[in-house]
């Protein structure tokens, strides 16, 4: 009897070691996959920006104010009290738009998608004037997967600055090509808005040789519309719009 006790404790220690190893590793391993995923979004924020440091966190703290946007409201607001996942610097578009009290249903034909966040992240792009840039962050529906990327604008916040997509599942060699720095280049340059205001940027064959256009994917076509319906979809009356329309005639504060 006495044997078989001390059996059960040495198993049972064992398994205590163990348990406290495996709890340990796991959150050694989540604080490490939290870090790079932040760094990840830090260098998309930064490369849409037109900036490459060595110090991503260090140029992320100089050059870049984050902001939380009421999409209903059209102006920022204290992210104080509001869930990790709301946080203009940890937002998680599928969380918050999960979320039931911060995410809200939206027409599946917008976006592909059937929710949404009521509150959007923007970050401003420190300058010499105010700020350079602002990006915005823009989610939609691909042929196979949930494309998620940043758009930024100038500071006119009509002009394209750039666009990054840092997550897709698209087809390699087709719908993937959204990931080619090339086809992203394009963007740089184009007029999102028209001179009445209005969403005017499509993706259309033979799309660079208008202010307004950019060229198709070939081969592609379902890649490319659910790219056009993403970023007229932030750009317009239900996303950032009516913000970037107040911001623009200095009716908000940033």
């Amino acid at each position: 009897m006495l044997q078989t006790a001390k059996s059960l404790l040495v198993v049972l220690g064992v398994a205590l070691v163990c348990s406290f190893v495996v709890t340990s590793a796991a959150v050694l391993l989540e604080e490490r996959q939290q870090h790079n995923l932040r760094l990840e979004r830090i260098r998309n924020i930064l490369k849409v920006a037109g900036l490459m440091p060595d110090d991503p966190f260090a140029a992320y703290q100089k050059y870049i104010e984050a902001r939380l946007v009421d999409l209903h409201r059209a102006r920022t607001v204290d992210p104080a009290g509001l869930p990790l996942h709301l946080q203009p610097d940890t937002f998680d578009f599928d969380k918050a738009a999960r979320d039931p009290r911060y995410g809200e249903p939206i027409p599946p034909d917008r976006l592909g998608l059937k929710r949404r966040p009521r509150f959007m992240p923007v970050y401003f792009v420190r300058g010499d004037a105010d700020f350079d840039k602002l990006i915005l962050l823009i989610v939609g529906k691909g042929l196979w997967s949930t494309l998620y990327g940043y758009l930024a604008l100038e500071r006119d916040l009509v002009t394209i600055a750039g666009i990054v997509f840092y997550q897709q599942g698209e087809t390699p060699g087709l719908g993937g090509e959204i990931a080619n720095p090339r086809w992203q280049a394009q963007w740089r340059g184009k007029r999102a808005y028209d001179d009445r205001g209005r969403v005017a940027i499509r993706l259309v064959k033979g799309g660079a040789a208008s202010p307004y256009g950019v060229d198709a994917l070939s081969g592609a076509t379902l890649t490319t519309r659910g790219v056009e319906r993403a970023v007229r979809y932030w750009l317009g009356p239900e996303g950032y719009g009516p913000y970037l329309a107040r911001l623009r005639s200095g009716g908000v504060p940033r």
